[in-house]
């Protein structure tokens, strides 16, 4: 085989690499969307419909600062269709902005039980396991649901991201989540950033079998589990306390799943820095709880792929015109045009509405492109940035391993 041969089959690989993501992505989403988003794994699903496991819960939700629809997203977790729930809020300081929007909540639904917790103690590096150990000590019953601040959901949301508890197989239920865009330019890359990568990668994995999640918009289990794995006070060090969370209930033997309930986050940065901020903190946070999985997010970055595809199909027509190459031609065309059509269809699967599709559409190269430098930066930051805070990744991973519980089912 001549150098111009193995040159085009080289080139029709990459090709077929920047189409193959968005085709995943699409069977996935079309996989999630025939199953009504149903997430949870089929021999337990029945579960979910079970009136009599509304066992009571305690929902935590540790804040910090008044997000601009922080009211709103609390009152969700007001009007649960669940019986039998409490609120416990919490906060390091009595000014936080936050705990009087809670006063508020108080004052609307004097019937639930809500509970505000002001405490300034500080247990270790990570300040949100700091205010859930804050948190727990006021926590009465025996399921727990862990929730940011950030998200709103649904009626039906206790009642269904707790019912699959009821399987002794499973040790914890977590959410996946779509983005509201809370302001103008920047939120809207932000919103694509969560819906159009993360979301979808997330269901590629969940197709493929995969069940090492752990997300911190949910995290559903019971207080005996969380005392099996170690509680809070084993993550209080660790910087991606959702992940550890859900790793450590693994390794005591029992599952993690993704509830077939998906929420709201919203996505408020309204300038470039914080956005890149938040976005490359998630990739990098990413690359240290899983180096191999984060090295393969870059065939997810379908506009470079799907232009770098175009140009090896211009370089193909004018190289010559011997049969490998034609063929490759051929191939690389085909591929670039499926790949460009795939791309759009995953752009409408996400959409809300044709709205949503024209008006986001001339976003998606830049998105991308942004996405393609975000990964860069991630593969060779060494520090996140948090709620203003440079904070080291390190050895975060070899550290929670010295640490982790130990069990033989560490496979689940």
């Amino acid at each position: 085989m001549s150098a111009h041969s193995v040159g085009a089959f080289l080139w029709l690989v990459i090709a077929l690499c920047g189409a193959s993501t968005c085709y995943i992505a699409i069977a996935a989403l079309v996989h999630a969307g025939a199953r009504g988003m149903r997430r949870v794994p089929v021999d337990i699903q029945h579960d979910e419909n079970l009136s009599s496991l509304h066992m009571p819960v305690s929902v935590l939700k540790p804040l910090c600062g008044a997000e601009p629809r922080l009211y709103w997203n609390l009152e969700s977790f007001c009007t649960q269709a669940h019986p039998s729930y409490q609120l416990v809020f919490g906060v390091a300081s009595a000014d936080d902005a936050a705990a009087s929007v809670v006063r508020r909540l108080i004052q609307a639904y004097p019937e639930r039980d809500i509970a505000l917790v002001v405490n300034a103690e500080i247990h270790g590096t990570n300040l949100k396991v700091s205010n859930l150990l804050n948190l727990i000590e006021r926590a009465r019953h025996e399921w727990l649901v862990i929730a940011d601040s950030d998200i709103s959901v649904g009626p039906d949301y206790l009642t269904r991201v707790t019912a699959p508890l009821a399987d002794a197989r499973i040790g914890l239920v977590t959410c996946l989540y779509r983005a509201r865009c809370v302001g103008g330019f920047w939120s809207r890359l932000g919103g694509l950033f969560i819906d159009e990568w993360f979301a979808p990668s997330v269901d590629v994995a969940n197709l493929g079998g995969y069940g090492r999640f752990g997300f911190g918009a949910t995290l559903a289990l019971s207080r005996e589990m969380l005392e099996q794995a170690g509680g809070f006070e084993a993550l209080r060090d660790c910087l991606a306390d959702d992940y550890w969370l859900a790793d450590r209930v693994r390794a005591c033997g029992k599952r993690t799943v993704l509830s077939g309930i998906v929420v709201t986050t919203d996505v408020i940065e309204n300038r470039f820095a914080p956005l890149w901020h938040r976005e490359t903190r998630w990739l990098r946070t990413i690359r240290s709880v899983n180096p191999a999985g984060f090295l393969f997010l870059c065939l997810t970055l379908t506009s470079p792929w799907l232009l770098t595809s175009a140009l090896i199909g211009v370089s193909l027509d004018t190289s010559g015109a011997d049969l490998v190459q034609s063929i490759a031609d051929t191939i690389v065309d085909t591929s670039t045009s499926l790949g460009l059509s795939a791309r759009l269809l995953l752009h409408w699967r996400c959409a809300r509405s044709w709205r949503h599709f024209w008006w986001n559409l001339p976003l998606i190269p830049l998105r991308d492109a942004l996405m393609c430098v975000q990964w860069f930066a991630a593969l060779f930051g060494s520090n996140v940035n948090w709620r203003g805070a440079r904070v080291p990744i390190g050895d975060v991973r070899d550290a929670y391993r010295a640490e982790a519980p130990v069990s033989d089912n560490d496979s689940l």
